[in-house]
């Protein structure tokens, strides 16, 4: 459903396992700045009613999410600690070139969002999939449920927005370009590393 082009090496879920704190530290932040990218959106592209409608409602369900999960990591006599550079988005955003139309920014901020949010979803799964804290699990089964329906939305938003052709042709690009960064990442103990 996802339509990723290389799956996570299921051995990530091992070594997410061995390093739940920072596997959650990471996470709070991948929430909060999907509520920030939410809001970027609003403030960058007011004029587009129905999206700003949306994201007022996606930044206030991840700032939820984000309040979740650092009630996990309290739970677990965690702090919040320090955010990182997560060198995943980081790579993502090189992809499409600065510049362009208005709307053609719009399409590629959202078909990059689209994309962090199906990694998300997929890696959500994995570690409902394979955590023995079966409290964690459930809570990542639930969290994996959510970010599936961002990801469809922003795709959604995408097509919309855009030409239909022209930007399905730039999501399996983009979806090329991210199996490539894939192949190096799934050996940290972060969301997308």
């Amino acid at each position: 459903m996802l339509g990723l082009k290389l799956p996570t090496d299921p051995r990530w879920a091992n070594i997410a396992e061995k390093n739940i704190e920072d596997i959650l530290v990471d996470h709070a932040y991948c929430e909060q700045k999907a509520a920030s990218t939410a809001i970027s959106l609003i403030v960058s592209f007011p004029e587009y009613t129905e999206l700003v409608d949306e994201m007022i409602a996606l930044s206030r369900e991840e700032m939820g999410h984000f309040k979740m999960v650092h009630e996990q990591l309290l739970k677990r006599g965690y702090v919040l600690g320090r955010d990182r550079k997560d060198e995943y988005v980081i790579q993502l955003l090189s992809f499409f070139p600065k510049g362009g139309s208005r709307t053609t920014q719009l399409v590629h901020r959202l078909l990059i969002a689209g994309l962090i949010e199906a990694r998300s979803c997929e890696r959500f799964r994995l570690l409902s999939e394979e955590l023995k804290d079966k409290e964690l699990a459930e809570f990542y089964h639930k969290l994996m449920v959510s970010e599936a329906n961002h990801y469809t939305m922003f795709l959604r938003f995408a097509r919309k927005y855009g030409e239909r052709e022209e930007v399905d042709k730039k999501w399996q690009d983009l979806l090329d370009f991210e199996a490539d960064i894939m192949k190096d990442l799934s050996k940290d103990k972060t969301i997308h590393g």
